[in-house]
């Protein structure tokens, strides 16, 4: 393997990027599998995240069995596991990161720009076929989304893997809530100590043999007017406005093959995108996978290579494998203790689903088949752990797909915040939790809306998936009742006769064990809802956040949640 260190890619306003190049030590041409992105492409895989990294390792020692590991970066792929086969591994630090120069602003025009610049010169390499594919997960996928969107002649494929989409919906805002994770710690903590300029102040390059953000090491005033100012950019948006529209990828121009990879417990960032970016893309070769797990573990483990190198060896190498044939959707069924059966169907969501609506019954704090006839009102402290409503199973089901909260709601002040969380407990009251991309103890599905951003687009919504525009705020009337749509995420379970499923709506972020409003990400890791944290002063003042919120049920009252269970199959 031939690895080169700071390679320059110029671009056309005369910044100069600076990749690693991995390639093969032959002659013949090989396709390329690039990334770009902000987190350093020279910072080793421990030195970055080292919690992750010895969970990884130790938990899949496999994946150090055929490489030394010495090269593994943060959400990239592994060149040990690709140049043996043929191919070249380019990774491009971002303008103003690690070691390129310029102005840093992440998801920006000029980011993807610079990534269609990038793949435009590696496919004119000599050591190039000419053929690129992009892979990565997280940034490393989100600006695949972006740069795919732009065309560029030779891109020829690529694995977006756990990447959001749209940037307000999926990474910035759920349902109209500031998610302060990204202005409030990503920010700081996995951006801006890797600016170009930090020097001594970032991390070490072990493959290069010096700092990852170097060489200068720049004052803090001279670093901060080379940045964009991203928390305050966000917090000045609070509606999807402009600003969000530039950092999304206008999925109508995605025509390139692509694979994309969601996790089922992706909730705050790992999970929606990726069903809209396989549902809405204008590809005419698309496939969706689903799977469970930390978001950077499936794409280590030798599944997920298997996977990656089937598709890449078609659309990159023209190698006659049998892609072509696979149905497009490749969903990783889960049952009560991690365990997960591979299935593959032919649509998103399955054409075979029974919509099945259950009824919120406030008299009863239930989930009922029927519409209850008379109606009652419950009230819950906006600040508190909210509401309860359960159903008991009475045979095995399968839930499987996105879901739906329909809810008539009032509140004390002129706004209020709705979290939907749904979780499931086996028949001995055991809840059924799982390991999720970023959160050890996820729930079944989680949901949020603002009251005040309640107005959804009829076009673009669906039964199954209210659409909101989020585009201004309609306050409320103190105590007038309103009906809402919430969208909750994707998911998949199959529960076991006698299980209870649960709807809990409350008005912040479920954490099992907190009796308050949590205000850091570390109150929340492990208790249900990882670091997406929607409690932000400025975006939820008291007191108009911090009121009462009572859900109405019954009579013309309507308040449903609605599931997307799988028929079992015939016998």
């Amino acid at each position: 393997m031939l690895i080169e260190r700071d390679v320059e890619i110029p671009m056309p306003d005369g910044i100069i990027l600076a990749a690693d190049v991995f390639r093969p030590a032959g002659q013949a041409p090989a396709p390329v599998i690039m990334s770009m992105g902000p987190y350093g492409k020279g910072i080793h895989f421990r030195d970055s995240h080292r919690p992750a990294w010895d969970q990884l390792t130790a938990g899949h020692p496999e994946i150090l069995h055929a490489s030394s590991g010495e090269h593994m970066v943060w959400e990239v792929v592994d060149p040990e596991q690709w140049v043996p086969d043929g191919y070249a591994v380019v990774r491009v630090d971002s303008r103003g990161a690690g070691r390129s120069g310029g102005y840093l602003d992440c998801f920006s025009p000029q980011e993807a720009s610079d990534f269609y610049q990038a793949i435009e010169w590696a496919a004119a390499q000599p050591w190039s076929s000419g053929k690129v594919g992009l892979c990565g997960i997280s940034y490393y996928a989100m600006s695949q989304w972006l740069a795919a969107a732009l065309q560029p002649p030779h891109l020829a494929a690529i694995i977006v893997w756990e990447g959001a989409q749209d940037f307000y919906r999926d990474v910035t805002h759920h349902g109209g809530i500031l998610s302060n994770v990204f202005p409030d710690f990503w920010y700081a903590g996995s951006v801006v100590r890797n600016q170009h300029g930090q020097g001594t102040g970032g991390l070490p390059d072990r493959g290069a043999g010096g700092l990852a953000a170097g060489p200068q090491t720049l004052p803090e005033e001279q670093l901060a007017a080379h940045r964009a100012d991203l928390p305050a950019s966000i917090r000045a948006h609070p509606f999807d406005d402009g600003y969000y529209h530039a950092r999304t990828a206008d999925l109508s121009q995605v025509t390139v093959p692509l694979l994309s990879a969601a996790n089922w417990a992706g909730f705050g960032l790992h999970g929606r995108g990726n069903f809209s970016g396989f549902d809405h893309a204008a590809s005419a070769q698309k496939w969706l996978e689903v799977h469970g797990g930390r978001h950077e573990e499936w794409f280590y483990l030798p599944a997920g290579l298997e996977l990656q190198h089937r598709f890449f060896g078609h659309f990159l190498k023209g190698i006659a494998n049998g892609w072509p044939s696979e149905p497009p959707v490749r969903l990783h069924i889960r049952r009560p203790g991690e365990h997960f059966e591979l299935r593959r169907e032919h649509e998103w969501p399955l054409a075979r689903t029974r919509w099945t609506e259950l009824h919120l019954d406030a008299a009863t704090a239930r989930l009922v088949q029927t519409p209850p006839t008379a109606q009652t009102t419950i009230t819950f402290d906006a600040l508190g752990p909210g509401i309860a409503f359960t159903a008991v199973l009475e045979a095995e089901t399968e839930i499987t797909g996105p879901l739906a909260a329909t809810l008539t709601v009032s509140t004390s002040t002129t706004d209020a915040d709705l979290f939907a969380t749904v979780q499931a407990f086996l028949a001995d009251g055991t809840e059924i939790i799982f390991d999720g991309a970023s959160e050890a103890a996820a729930p079944l599905a989680q949901g949020w809306l603002r009251l005040s951003h309640r107005r959804t687009d009829p076009a673009r919504s669906r039964t199954y998936q209210p659409f909101h525009p989020h585009d201004q705020a309609d306050p409320a009337d103190p105590g007038r009742p309103y009906q809402i749509d919430i969208e909750i995420w994707p998911t998949s379970i199959v529960l076991p006769a006698g299980s209870t499923l649960s709807l809990t709506i409350s008005g912040r972020d479920f954490a099992r064990g907190v009796t308050g409003t949590a205000t850091s990400a570390g109150e929340l890791i492990g208790r249900g809802s990882g670091p997406f944290i929607h409690c932000d002063p400025a975006d939820r003042p008291a007191p108009t956040f911090s009121g009462h919120t009572t859900l109405h049920t019954g009579g013309t009252a309507r308040s449903r949640l609605l599931l997307p269970v799988i028929p079992a199959p015939e016998t």
